[in-house]
């Protein structure tokens, strides 16, 4: 079959690209301005790429259209396609008809959490021979690519709640039918999509209804949102995480960017792991990963085994580069609880003498409606100084003040709405021993490349 697919660039649909042309289909596909890195592992897949949405490519005559969450009404491709009644569905529904259907699906959802939670347990299931098939919004390091199509049982997804096309309209997850899904947190996002937390918890609920009994709910037992949407109804076993009656770890201490903890599953040791990574976020996503792992059949010491091996995911507290002794890290965080838990990672592996230099894009669709401005500067509180971007023009362009919402936080922040300005800025003030942290949902225009250039610079020029 030949798929021609409408916004591939993104991450959901580049994945979904890579499990179609697994499958044995025939894939092509076009977004606007046809960009990388997706555009660079697309074609390596062999994968031919269209710039823009014109409706001569119907002149491709595919089988079958996908489309992205991406496209509107009054797209020239869809608008075409639409007009000569071609055969059109969303990517999530897609996903469930040809490749999810008779599998064993672990699907991870939540606010925060998702693509490190997914990332560890198709981890674990591989090395425990299961070999998982997966598709997960990020790169985890130990696999090296966002998807895969195996031959096994199991699969592993990313369960995004955004909406699954501009002809339906509820959440991607509603269509995966999951035997075990893990609920990490839920608070409000996606202003562009939802109107409030209210309306997002509906969706969450709408995920449990097509849990099976024999499945199970794996869930942050502290989370008030979540607790609301499991009193409207649950029909599957439920088992909860980071609470004393549930799955919770009791530290046994910490060494440099490790956790050292023992796993209780309610009273009994269920396991000893040690965390290569740091912070109390990474913990809870471990947790709830182990436990999950445990549904598939994995005993909680192999998972523990497991972990010491698992890698990590790019763009994920990823360590960038170093120049002149500052070292410049690249995160995914934009949204406040994320921001603070990020940071706090950081300063549980760097020390709380070393410095932090937070570096600030937030470009998500709902900060830059500027829902949630006034939280910024307590979740950039333990950064030492703090430096916040905001395009002047363009798509990306802030409808608020940014220099004024990080006013709290008084000298130590400065906003910039020019990248070469935040560059010069962020260079000058950087000293060795200093960490740099960049987070951003997008590209942030290569201001980390920029940034260690800038830097390297310097380092000539002081010792020439």
């Amino acid at each position: 079959m030949h798929i021609h697919i409408l916004g591939i660039c993104g991450t959901f649909m580049g994945g979904l690209a890579v499990l179609a042309r697994a499958a044995g289909h025939h894939v092509t596909g076009c977004d606007a301005g046809v960009y990388p890195p997706m555009s660079t592992q697309l074609r390596a897949q062999g994968i031919e790429l269209v710039d823009g949405y014109g409706s001569e490519q119907l002149a491709l005559r595919a089988d079958l259209y996908i489309v992205g969450n991406a496209i509107t009404r009054g797209n020239a491709l869809m608008e075409a396609i639409l007009d000569q009644g071609s055969p059109y569905i969303s990517g999530p529904q897609w996903l469930a008809e040809y490749v999810l259907a008779g599998k064993w699906v672990l699907a991870v959802a939540g606010t925060h959490g998702k693509t490190t939670t997914a990332s560890m347990l198709a981890w674990l299931l591989e090395e425990a021979h299961l070999n998982p098939g997966f598709l997960i919004g990020g790169i985890p390091l130990n696999f090296g690519v966002s998807a895969r199509l195996t031959d096994s049982d199991f699969f592993v997804i990313e369960a995004d709640e955004y909406d699954t096309a501009f002809f339906d309209k509820r959440s991607k997850f509603v269509h995966y039918r999951p035997k075990t899904v893990i609920l990490n947190n839920l608070e409000y996002d996606h202003a562009d999509i939802f109107l409030d937390l209210a309306a997002i918890e509906t969706q969450f609920h709408h995920l449990v209804r097509t849990v099976p009994r024999t499945g199970r709910l794996i869930v942050n037992g502290k989370d008030a949102a979540l607790k609301r949407v499991l009193e409207r109804g649950c029909w599957s076993e439920v088992e909860y995480f980071d609470v004393e009656e549930g799955w919770h770890a009791r530290a046994g201490g910490a060494q440099d960017a490790r956790i050292c903890a023992a796993v209780y599953w309610r009273k009994q040791c269920a396991a000893h792991m040690d965390w290569p990574m740091a912070g109390i976020h990474n913990q809870l996503n471990a947790l709830a990963a182990l436990a999950a792992a445990r549904h598939a059949g994995v005993a909680p010491a192999q998972s523990a085994a497991s972990m010491l091996r698992f890698e990590g995911v790019k763009r994920r507290m990823e360590k960038y580069g170093i120049a002149n002794g500052v070292t410049v890290y690249d995160d995914f965080a934009h949204h406040p609880s994320a921001i603070r838990a990020t940071i706090a990672g950081l300063r549980a592996r760097v020390g709380a003498q070393a410095r932090i230099l937070a570096v600030l894009e937030p470009r998500s669709n709902t900060m830059k409606l500027g829902i949630m401005k006034a939280q910024l500067p307590a979740s950039l509180e333990d950064a030492n100084l703090i430096f916040g971007y905001g395009a002047a023009t363009g798509h990306h362009a802030l409808g608020w003040d940014l220099k004024a919402s990080l006013a709290p936080l008084a000298e130590r922040a400065q906003a910039f709405d020019a990248l070469d300005a935040l560059v010069r800025a962020v260079s000058a003030a950087a000293q060795p021993g200093d960490h740099v942290l960049i987070m951003s949902n997008g590209s942030f225009e290569g201001v980390h490349a920029k940034i260690l250039e800038r830097l390297h610079t310097h380092s000539l020029m002081e010792t020439g």
